[in-house]
């Protein structure tokens, strides 16, 4: 994972973007206000609340932002969720808006609007809102940003609001008395996606799981892994829109030292093939098995034995049982699909060979390559000899 995309650099783009929503909040709630004011627009009026409430909002989104790239000893599974608590204001936020507009709707005059003040400043806002929302959406998905997305959805559900209030001052371009029912929808639409933040701010607080799709992949990519027998057990919880991850794994080996390696390769690799995965902790359970896979270099089948991993055509896979005397009891030849390449021979053929998943390899070669170095580290048995 680059650094560019690193937790704590999507943090810092997240806080741009939400200093950026902060300042068009505002500018939308005056601008509405005024014009529906002037105006003389319930359904404006009520359009310039939620964009109020909206600045408040996106306030608390950048300070749970702010907050959750901070570090402290007292909280060592981080802050992220910091993030959930923004989004949580921001549905109380948008849903004493959706309150607010509802009573106006209700209970204020009926009123015919100045459609010539208040229609230009409805379409300004609903191009700014939908145009703003779509490209937030995408950041908040880009920055795994739970905060993000729902300060987006608020826009979208913003624009939608607008788009109601512009349908009803155009009914009122015609002689239609229908803004106060414009008011009324613009209040449902609000409520609505108020009460969606809620509820996935109140996921994430009660620690729910990951998708089972994400998990799932996670434990194949485990299980694919060298040494790495089956997945006992897999708990994950969310922070923030990102994971952390407790897993319990079987490994086929005696060596408590090569159990602790492979433990903290897999606590290195899972968050750089799943970025959303802020922490993992994998704890080992080893036990030697009595059937090993080992392979050995050689030029041709049933030919020679080649001294170099990545230069060898053909490697003989074994499986080998060490309760009966080290009895082979398969045997066969693959190909090795690299050993012609110019460039990164040894790193293709280092992956190839971890993808068959050997517990040891013969690498009689003086010296260690970059397959050979691949192997080690994932915790395979390299002899000599």
């Amino acid at each position: 994972m680059s650094p560019s995309s690193s937790p704590q650099a999507e943090l810092r783009s997240a806080r741009r973007r939400a200093a950026v929503s902060i300042g068009l909040n505002l500018c939308l709630a005056v601008g509405k206000g005024v014009a529906g004011v002037a105006g003389n627009s319930t359904a404006l009026l009520g359009d310039a609340i939620h964009s109020a409430a909206d600045v408040f909002a996106s306030t608390a989104t950048y300070v749970g932002l702010w907050v959750a790239g901070r570090e402290h000893p007292s909280f060592p599974y981080g802050l992220y969720k910091a993030e959930t608590v923004a989004t949580l204001v921001t549905s109380v936020a948008v849903l004493v808006a959706a309150c607010e507009i509802g009573r106006q709707a209700l209970f204020g005059p009926e009123r015919l609007p100045i459609v010539g003040i208040a229609l230009p400043v409805a379409l300004l806002s609903l191009v700014v809102t939908l145009g703003f929302g779509i490209m937030q959406l995408s950041a908040g998905r880009r920055l795994n940003s739970t905060a993000l997305q729902a300060d987006a959805r608020d826009y979208l559900a913003d624009s939608l609001s607008t788009a109601v209030v512009l349908l009803g001052l155009v009914a009122g371009y015609f002689g239609f008395a229908v803004d106060r029912w414009a008011a009324g929808a613009v209040s449902l639409f609000v409520f609505r996606a108020g009460g969606h933040l809620m509820v996935t701010a109140l996921k994430d607080l009660l620690d729910g799981a990951m998708d089972r799709d994400t998990e799932r992949e996670i434990i194949r990519m485990v299980e694919e892994y060298p040494r790495v027998t089956r997945v006992k057990r897999c708990l994950s919880r969310t922070a923030g829109g990102r994971f952390i991850i407790d897993m319990d794994v079987v490994l086929k080996t005696r060596s408590h030292q090569i159990a602790d390696q492979v433990a903290d390769r897999l606590e290195v690799e899972i968050p750089e093939q799943f970025p959303r995965v802020v922490m993992a902790r994998i704890r080992p359970h080893y036990g030697r098995e009595d059937i090993i896979r080992r392979l050995t270099p050689v030029t041709r089948p049933e030919g020679e034995v080649e001294e170099h991993l990545a230069r060898a055509p053909w490697f003989l896979l074994e499986l080998v049982d060490e309760t009966a005397g080290n009895k082979v009891v398969s045997r066969e030849y693959v190909e090795n699909p690299h050993w012609r390449e110019e460039r990164k021979k040894g790193f293709l053929t280092g992956r190839w060979l971890l993808s068959l998943k050997p517990d040891q390899v013969f690498a009689p070669g003086p010296h260690e390559g970059t397959a050979e170095a691949l192997l080690r580290e994932a915790g395979v048995e390299v002899k000599k000899s």
